[in-house]
């Protein structure tokens, strides 16, 4: 089974950027030690408690503190931005790291409409995706889409492309350009199994994928004691819950006797049931977990969101799941 990692780049509760930051590559370098394909780091904004907004610029880190591994971005959020940046940022770092960078493309904002108005874009950016994406693609392979304009640098082997998506539309566009599929189950899994059939039914061959290569998200809690790994699990839904009720104008810090309430109710069982594709237990279990998923998807590989509440149960929780399914 192939496995790898999404680092969700977290900022614990009372932790320094900058410790967060030192986690993330210590989290790397344990995947490359362990076996693990590849790393990605997703862009969002606004969100204190995600250290992973430059994502081109968290990479080039990672990627300098390690050797071997893939490092990639799951994804950038392309509507941020113009195909050009994108493709000088990433043609850079596939010219300083050759062949160990991905560029995972994704067409929502990662962020709220407030802040999308901050980043100068348009809301009505996401509707150029497909096109972004080619013109993008046509950037990275030293072509000049547009009269006189070229991305520099270009890198001899340019960085693959992979859409992300959560719905039907990333599979169709996926398919349609014959590119890696990376379906964000491990907070939206409601559409994963009709995006995989829409994405391999409809695919065609091009020059970067000769046959579908899909990625499927998923979440582990994992300790070596069974029962610890039950509490982490109880502790991160809480949190997860917490966090989308505590945001938007308005939104004030509730006592843990009103969360109780909140994660009974239908809003609270649908926020923790966005993370219902996971992995929960011991390095068995886990494993056990993550091979039901395999079957029931037919992965090609899947992508692990390993959660925690310390960065010392996150980086556990992947060494125990190498253990178990890497050896």
């Amino acid at each position: 089974m192939r496995l790898s990692v999404l680092d969700l780049a977290p900022v614990d509760p009372g932790t320094s950027f900058e410790s967060a930051l030192s986690d993330i590559v210590t989290l790397a370098q344990h995947a490359e030690t362990r076996g693990y394909e590849r790393v990605w780091y997703a862009e969002h904004h606004n969100m204190a408690e995600i250290a992973s907004s430059a994502t081109s610029v968290l990479i080039a880190h990672v990627a300098a503190n390690t050797a071997t591994i893939r490092l990639g971005s799951g994804g950038v959020m392309l509507p941020n931005h113009s195909p050009l940046v994108i493709a000088e940022q990433f043609g850079t770092l596939a010219a300083l790291h050759p062949n160990r960078i991905d560029l995972g493309l994704g067409r929502a904002p990662g962020t709220d409409q407030r802040t999308v108005r901050a980043l100068r874009r348009a809301p009505e950016a996401a509707e150029q995706f497909p096109s972004d994406v080619v013109e993008l693609q046509r950037l990275l392979a030293g072509e000049s889409p547009m009269m006189g304009v070229k991305a520099s640098p270009v890198a001899q082997t340019p960085p693959p492309l992979y859409i992300l998506g959560s719905s039907l539309f990333g599979a169709s566009l996926a398919a349609h350009l014959g590119l890696p599929y990376a379906f964000a189950s491990h907070f939206a899994p409601d559409m994963l199994t009709q995006a995989l059939m829409e994405y391999r039914r409809n695919f065609r061959p091009s020059a970067q994928l000769a046959q579908p290569y899909a990625i499927v998200g998923a979440n582990v809690i994992a300790a070596a004691d069974p029962a610890e790994a039950a509490a982490m699990e109880h502790s991160v839904l809480r949190n997860r819950v917490r966090r989308f009720i505590s945001r938007g104008p308005g939104a004030r810090p509730f006592t843990e006797e009103e969360l109780d309430l909140v994660m009974d109710t239908p809003q609270g069982q649908q926020i923790a049931g966005m993370m219902r594709v996971r992995a929960v237990g011991d390095g068995a279990a886990v494993r056990a977990g993550l091979e039901s998923i395999q079957q029931a998807t037919d992965a090609d590989e899947i992508m692990i969101a390993f959660h925690g509440r310390t960065p010392a149960e996150r980086l556990t929780g992947l060494e125990l799941t190498a253990d178990a399914l890497l050896g």
